[in-house]
Formats: C-alpha cells, sequence, structure tokens
C-alpha cells in the first residue's frame, strides 16, 4: 500500500509539473502575440495633403471611397479593425518579438502564421467603353504582365532602388491570370467613385465571385482620377479595383501614368496595403515597419535623397504618388501584410484555398 500511494504522489507531481509548464507555456504564446491597435484609423488627415500630379491627376481616390463605404455600412470600421488586429498578430509571430508594428497590449491566442506559398489570383476585367472594342486585349494582356512583373520583382528599374532601400525590395511571389474579359457599352463619361460601374441595377457590371477572383473595372471614372479600390473587410458586392480607361495597361493616353502601375498601386490596397505617408502627417503611419515615415506624398519622379520626418522617402514605392517610370518596388513588411490575408481565416483566403 505504501508503494502505492507514493506513486501516486510522484504521478501528481509529475502531473502538476506538467500542468505549470503548459501554463506557462501559454503564458508566453500570449504575450507573443500581444499587438497594440492605439494608432489604428480608417481616417485620412483632415487638410488635403494628397493635392494633385503636375498634370492634374488625382491619383488615388481608395481613402476617399472608404470614407463613403463607412458612411454606408457602420459594421465596416469593426470589421476592418479586426483584420489589422489579425493581420499584426501573424505578423508578430513570424517576426517572433511578440510586438509587430508597433508592439504592446492586445489579446492573446495564437495567431495563424504569414501565409508561405505561391499565391495565383484569377482577374475578371469589367470593361465599360464608350465604343465597343475602345479597351484592346493588347491592352488587357500588357495590364496582367505589368502586374505579374511588379508583384514579382521583375519590374525592371528596381535595379534603380537606392542602397539604403536595396535589402527590403520584396518578391511577393504573387502571379495574376485573366479569367475573363466583361464587355459593356455605355456612353457615359463619368462613373464618379461611388461604385456604380460595379452594379447592373446602376448601369455598370455586376462582380464576378468576389471570394475567388479579383474584379477589375475599367471605366471613365472622371475628374481626372486615376484608380480606386476596395479594402478587404468591404462589401462583397463592390469588392475590386477600378481603373480609368487611359491608365489600365499601356497607354499612350495615359501620359506619364500610362504604364499600368495604376493597377499596380490599387491591387495593393486591395491587398491591404496604406498609402507610403499614411495619409497624413509624420505621426500617422502605414502600419508598416521597414518603409520610412512621411508626411505627404511624392509626386513625379523625385530625386533621391528626398527627406521628410527627418528620414528619406521610399518614392520608388508602388504605394507612393509617383508616375509610373519611377515607381518599382515593394518592400517585405508591405509583403508581410498581404500574405497575412490568404491564411485560413484572413480575408482572402479563398484566392488560396
Amino acid at each position: 500500500m505504501k508503494k502505492v500511494f507514493l506513486s501516486f504522489a510522484a504521478l501528481a507531481m509529475v502531473l502538476v509539473s506538467c500542468e505549470q509548464d503548459q501554463n506557462d507555456a501559454n503564458l508566453d504564446i500570449t504575450q507573443e502575440v500581444q499587438v497594440d491597435m492605439s494608432d489604428f484609423t480608417l481616417l485620412v488627415a483632415d487638410d488635403d495633403i494628397a493635392g494633385k500630379s503636375a498634370n492634374a491627376a488625382d491619383k488615388c481616390h481608395s481613402m476617399k471611397n472608404l470614407e463613403y463605404r463607412l458612411q454606408k455600412n457602420p459594421g465596416l470600421q469593426k470589421k476592418m479593425y479586426d483584420i489589422e488586429y489579425q493581420t499584426r498578430k501573424a505578423i508578430a509571430m513570424k517576426n517572433g518579438n511578440g510586438k509587430g508594428k508597433p508592439g504592446g497590449g492586445g489579446g492573446g491566442g495564437t495567431p495563424p502564421p504569414i501565409y508561405t506559398g505561391p499565391v495565383s489570383i484569377p482577374v475578371v476585367v469589367n470593361i465599360i467603353e464608350t465604343v465597343d472594342g475602345n479597351v484592346t486585349q493588347a491592352q488587357i494582356d500588357s495590364q496582367i504582365a505589368i502586374l505579374n512583373q511588379d508583384f514579382n520583382n521583375n519590374n525592371p528599374r528596381t535595379s534603380n532602388v537606392p542602397s539604403e532601400f536595396a535589402g527590403l525590395v520584396a518578391d511577393t511571389d504573387i502571379t495574376f491570370t485573366l479569367a475573363n474579359v466583361v464587355r459593356k457599352v455605355d456612353t457615359r463619361t463619368s462613373w464618379g467613385t461611388n461604385d456604380a460601374m460595379k452594379l447592373s441595377s446602376q448601369g455598370g457590371i455586376d462582380a464576378t465571385d468576389t471570394s475567388n477572383f479579383l474584379n477589375i473595372w475599367v471605366c471613365e471614372i472622371g475628374g481626372g482620377i486615376l484608380g480606386y479600390a476596395q479594402f478587404p473587410g468591404g462589401s462583397a458586392t463592390t469588392d475590386g479595383v477600378v481603373i480609368g480607361t487611359d491608365f489600365f495597361g499601356e497607354t499612350a493616353a495615359g501620359g506619364i501614368y500610362g504604364k499600368g502601375r495604376t493597377a499596380t498601386h490599387e491591387v495593393g490596397h486591395w491587398l491591404n496595403l496604406r498609402h507610403i505617408w499614411g495619409d497624413g502627417r509624420c505621426r500617422q503611419d502605414d502600419f508598416v515597419a521597414d518603409t520610412p515615415t512621411s508626411d505627404a506624398p511624392n509626386y513625379n519622379c523625385p530625386s533621391y535623397p528626398t527627406v521628410n520626418c527627418q528620414s528619406n522617402d521610399m518614392t520608388m514605392n508602388y504605394m507612393d504618388y509617383v508616375q509610373d517610370d519611377c515607381m518599382y518596388m515593394f518592400s517585405n513588411g508591405q509583403n508581410d501584410r498581404m500574405r497575412a490575408l490568404f491564411v485560413p481565416g484572413g480575408a482572402r483566403e479563398g484566392l488560396v484555398n
């Protein structure tokens, strides 16, 4: 009997020890995934710091479209907050520091890892044109080729990245394939930025299965606007990217914005990237650790170094506002943000599952 008692006592000590080890492990995991959301915002600075380029092009209306969508859908803010929270948790786990950017205070649980496999995104191009065939197949093919070039670090101008940023250039391993082209003739010359082109009820073209396809609408937006995108978390009905006809693919009509990089910029938004200056002054961030802080967009083709907020701007980043020939990189941190969307439960998981 004494032997049996001693055996049970020993077993109890082992179980208590294992339980303590498990509790310690859970504590470590909880500490690992804590993130700070105190800097998260969906607002643009009150002053119009974006302005326009030298040729009066209003490069991107993604944030203004977001303001419109937030007014229409009160639940959107919470949904985007949750996506951002999961993104920061995933990046914190990948980095192994539990802090993400910025670090401290948040929730527990084990975050999903950053998706590491190749990603292939099928694209449906919805064209609303004033004359049938105005947007040519060559134009469409050139746009798909440019997206593949840029997202796979094959832009020939990337060799111009300054040494300061050379180690940060990302190959996102994301490719795009043309799945379908849908055309409609409409004489409207200004569709605006309130998503009418995405709805057949308003004369546009309804989206194709936005869980599994990237939808791009090509039309006359008007107002000198090059394009805009919907961020992850918005309505499936309007999910996708809109590009002005003159700025889709390679087009002489687009001038300095006629080399297809508007789509690269807008697809970046669609994959959860913010403008590189964070749509605010020096204290407002783009939520990416390896992109320098800036206080406004850059236009045309700025020289290096261009200094703002006491650091050199990454003007050649696709998420700035420079002309097409002068943007030629995503950063590793931006790649992490995009890839966090593809994990199970992520906002774009349907594209890989």
